[in-house]
């Protein structure tokens, strides 16, 4: 169980890795104008994508139980992202409106 003493330090340390790692690529490529290596741009254009389709994968892996109430609250949420995104381009309205919907057809359509 966690003390108020430990839960301050567990938090500290998380928010302290947080922002190292959102420093260390500004500390090792912002000073001088240096250039940005190929790779690491190629990275950065790569893995959004990456993760994306995996996450897509990660959330879809229960079709192989067939369970209705669970299929469909999650076709019904990605196809919702897809056609919101296809027609704004808006990211986050996409995955609001995603989430949004599937917590609702969880929580009060598919129970």
């Amino acid at each position: 169980m966690l003390t108020d003493y430990r839960t301050v330090i567990v938090v500290l340390v998380a928010a302290a890795a947080t922002f190292l790692t959102r420093l260390f690529p500004f500390a090792l490529f912002g000073r001088n104008n240096k250039e940005v290596p190929h790779f690491i741009r190629y990275l950065g254009d790569i893995l959004p994508l990456a993760i994306i389709g995996a996450l897509i994968v990660y959330c879809l892996s229960d079709f192989i139980s067939g369970d209705i109430n669970v299929v469909a609250p999650k076709l019904i949420g990605v196809t919702a992202t897809a056609i919101i995104h296809y027609l704004k381009k808006n990211t986050l309205l996409s995955i609001s409106v995603g989430t949004i919907g599937y917590m609702l057809l969880i929580h009060f359509v598919f129970i």
